[in-house]
């Protein structure tokens, strides 16, 4: 089941939150929804999930659009808002039986799909402690448990593994990437390593328009991120006889006789180096090129024309 983004906009008043944003996600698929805060992230979100109304442009699940059809769309997404929205008073597996009884989830299937949730989440020993008992990475564990107690085809998930532990979050992503499998997933995150390891397509959003939408391995070879080369001495080293090689842009000492060189894309400085390093009796520890990554990228594409 896919979900189609259409030339998007919303205006909130003199804001223009959301401008012509355009993206498909796909079944078997993760689209990493990327942006910083105010990019546009949650409102196109909620747009998709039916919960907020577009000023211009639709939202498609599966060619049904979320506009028109709203009931029908929400019946195959699952939701789990950013500010995850809870009854605190209502027992773990209380609430999962009525959010399951809202989704029209009634007799032994109920019973099956509680359980099934409560497992997949790892909520079995909390299911039957007060929701306002639990900690803020359980309360995430919850709402998750939520989302996916009707079983969607999709699944819109806006900052996931909030106030998980390292632990938990490896959990979650283990299970993202189970149930990504056979569903169209969206999620938004902040944490790039998130992305690296979950995402297999990236939409990045800034100032509410669309500066990325490709695979992340595309995304990351296609830019213009310089090469960084670091290298560590025995002993100081003269920086300026780096500075000079051609297509370096820069010299730092990080830590101790550690140095970063960034070097222009496209540009291999390694054999000249390790002739200067030769020439001049430098005693040679290490070195080694550090790959551009999703930091570096999101980075770029978000500082552009701020």
């Amino acid at each position: 089941m896919s979900v189609e983004v259409k030339n998007l906009v919303k205006i909130f008043g003199s804001q223009n939150a959301v401008n012509g944003v355009s993206f498909e996600a796909k079944t078997g698929e993760i689209t990493g929804f990327l942006g910083p805060n105010g990019a546009g992230k949650s409102t196109t979100m909620k747009i998709a999930t039916g919960y907020l109304p577009a000023t211009t442009g639709t939202v498609l699940i599966n060619g049904v659009d979320v506009s028109l059809s709203p009931k029908v769309c929400q019946k195959n997404i699952g939701y789990l808002p950013e500010h995850n929205p809870l009854y605190l008073d209502m027992y773990v597996h209380e609430y999962l039986s009525f959010a399951g009884e809202v989704q029209g989830i009634k007799g032994s299937l109920l019973k099956e799909r509680v359980l099934d949730v409560v497992e997949k989440c790892g909520l079995t020993v909390e299911q039957n402690k007060k929701i306002g008992s639990l900690s803020k990475g359980y309360r995430q564990r919850v709402g998750l448990a939520q989302a996916l107690i009707h079983n969607p085809e999709v699944l819109i998930l806006d900052e996931p593994t909030t106030g998980l532990d390292p632990n938990q979050i490896v959990e979650i992503r283990n299970l993202l990437k189970e149930v990504g499998k056979d569903k169209t997933v969206i999620l938004s995150t902040h944490i790039m390593q998130e992305v690296q390891a979950l995402c297999d397509h990236v939409v990045i959003i800034n100032k509410g328009e669309i500066v990325a939408n490709e695979t992340v391995e595309s995304l990351k070879s296609g830019l213009e991120v310089n090469t960084t080369i670091q290298v560590q001495y025995k002993e100081e080293i003269n920086e300026v006889l780096i500075s000079e090689l051609e297509g370096v842009i820069s010299v730092s000492r990080k830590n101790g006789l550690t140095y970063e060189i960034s070097v222009q894309k496209g540009t291999d400085i390694r054999l000249e180096l390790f002739e200067l390093t030769k020439a001049n009796n430098w005693n040679l520890i290490e070195l080694k090129e550090i790959q551009s990554n999703m930091e570096d990228v999101f980075h770029q594409l978000t500082q552009k024309n701020v």
